[in-house]
């Protein structure tokens, strides 16, 4: 009985809160940090862009200028604005206040790879003239962008003198996007907040990741069968794992002009694809262009290791190890986004949404042709069911093309966040900003460190509908969007913390 008077209570509060607008402390606040602080957020910003924090494996990460820099940055920024700093190597802490309680948001500093070549500029200049209204720049949307917004809306608390009953702390991990051991062994010591914010996703809120799957399936090195018929020589593509490929190239031997006429033919019914073909004696090259995405959402994303592959369906290619792999791409995964071809893998949650699954890298190694493939899965499979599935299907195929392959994988866990005693404030700070009326928390395909943090949910930066540029070769987050994540993050620590 007194746990259901318990819960009552607590529902009731939460409804309270829902139903109570946005205090005019938290508006006058988060309207001084548009007014005051619009352009140095920006500039803010494009210092930090302007470091290349993507991991170098052949750089110690405390030895890595670029990440140096960055968090002389930040502390320096931190001091400017009249915040305290720490310094704990991968992870950085800049605060606001006093208290027992703690309110914190959760960023990251470093950012992906990126090919140069793509970009307009460089990626590593924060561009604001080559599309006028959107800022381009690595780390723009994911996440430097969010880093920037947040500490200036902690200036404006400060500068307001609004009373805090909790103190704010903005972590910022400087090994997000490639690996998570440093942050796991600092929080078996340290102690987090208590209720935290992760502002590395989308509005207007996320309750909810899939879980990050990887598998690698190789193609031992074999000698070509040699003789006068078409042999695929090689087949590459992609950038890195979480990437939905933009490039990837077949080289044909023994082609002719037939040939090509049939890839042209197949591959010109395809939508969003561009290909060049060219010719070296009886060699045949074909290049791919797709569309780069976050490999979470393949759907905004065209893939140029899929498509080609279609492409390349007039025939079988068993005969050379690259034609193998061209025909295990259109045996098992194909051009759908699901996994609908590779067994009985594909699935899906009604809240969380469907598994995807996207071919995402394909390269040469000392073992062999490795293709990656990138999952992403919901709730409603064991990770043990799902294992078991991947290795039927994959044995299925192998023993049906009589092929030489290896497989490994690598399952990572779905996540739901059920205990989110802020969630009706974030939504009643959203809802004021963006008119949009009663939202509801979201799930998405990508994973965030909220799931490393007590009582986490991800607030932005991206707005339902929008395409999420992180990841991709055409980064940016528009300037508007930058300064509205401005004003609703102020509102929501004020709300928060006093």
């Amino acid at each position: 009985m007194l746990k259901k008077l318990v819960l009552a209570a607590m529902l009731a509060h939460a409804t309270a809160q829902a139903a109570a607008p946005v205090s005019s402390t938290a508006t006058a606040t988060a309207r001084h940090a548009r007014q005051a602080y619009g352009e140095k957020v920006i500039g803010s910003l494009a210092t930090m862009v302007s470091f290349n924090t993507v991991a170098d494996p052949k750089v110690p990460f405390e030895k890595n200028p670029q990440h140096i820099g960055f968090k002389r940055f930040v502390k320096e920024e931190a001091a400017r604005l009249g915040l305290d700093y720490a310094d704990h190597g991968y992870i950085l802490i800049v605060g606001l206040g006093q208290g027992k309680e703690r309110i914190g948001v959760i960023t990251h500093g470093d950012v992906q790879p990126v090919d140069p070549a793509k970009w307009k500029q460089s990626p590593f200049k924060l561009d604001r003239s080559s599309e006028p209204g959107l800022l381009l720049g690595r780390g723009a949307e994911d996440d430097k962008g969010p880093i920037a917004t947040a500490m200036y809306a902690m200036k404006a608390i400060k500068d307001r003198k609004v009373p805090l009953k909790k103190r704010i702390e903005l972590y910022i991990y400087m090994a997000e996007e490639s690996d998570w051991a440093p942050l796991e062994a600092f929080l078996k010591t340290h102690t987090p907040p208590q209720t935290n914010i992760t502002i590395d996703a989308e509005y207007p809120a996320v309750t909810a990741e899939k879980g990050w799957g990887s598998v690698r399936v190789t193609l031992p090195n074999t000698a070509s069968a040699p003789g006068s018929t078409p042999l695929v020589a090689s087949f590459t593509g992609g950038f890195f794992d979480s990437q939905i490929p933009e490039d990837a190239r077949a080289d044909i031997d023994n082609a002719d002009a037939a040939l090509e006429a049939a890839i042209r033919a197949r591959a010109a019914q395809q939508v969003g694809m561009s290909y060049r073909f060219a010719w070296d004696g009886k060699r045949l090259s074909v290049s791919a262009k797709g569309l780069a995405a976050h490999s979470s959402k393949p759907q905004e994303g065209v893939n140029a290791i899929a498509m080609l592959a279609d492409a390349l369906a007039v025939q079988r290619w068993r005969g050379s190890q690259a034609g193998l792999m061209v025909d295990f791409v259109n045996d098992m995964i194909g051009t759908g986004l699901h996994g609908e071809k590779f067994g009985k893998i594909a699935y899906s949650d009604s809240f969380m949404g469907p598994m995807t699954v996207a071919p995402t890298t394909l390269k040469a190694s000392e073992e062999g042709l490795v293709l990656g493939i990138n999952l992403r899965r919901p709730r409603g499979k064991t990770t043990a069911e799902l294992t078991t599935e991947i290795n039927a299907a994959f044995e299925a195929w192998k023993e049906q093309n009589q092929a030489r392959a290896t497989l490994a994988a690598q399952i990572g866990e779905p996540w739901v966040q059920d205990n989110a005693p802020q969630l009706p404030t974030l939504m009643k700070v959203f809802s004021h900003y963006t008119g949009i009326q009663d939202p509801q928390p979201i799930a998405i395909g990508g994973g965030t460190n909220s799931r490393l943090f007590p009582r986490a949910v991800s607030f932005g930066p991206t707005m339902p509908g929008k395409v999420y540029t992180g990841h991709s070769e055409h980064e940016y987050i528009t300037e508007k969007q930058l300064l509205l994540n401005l004003e609703m993050y102020t509102a929501v620590l004020v709300e928060l913390a006093k």
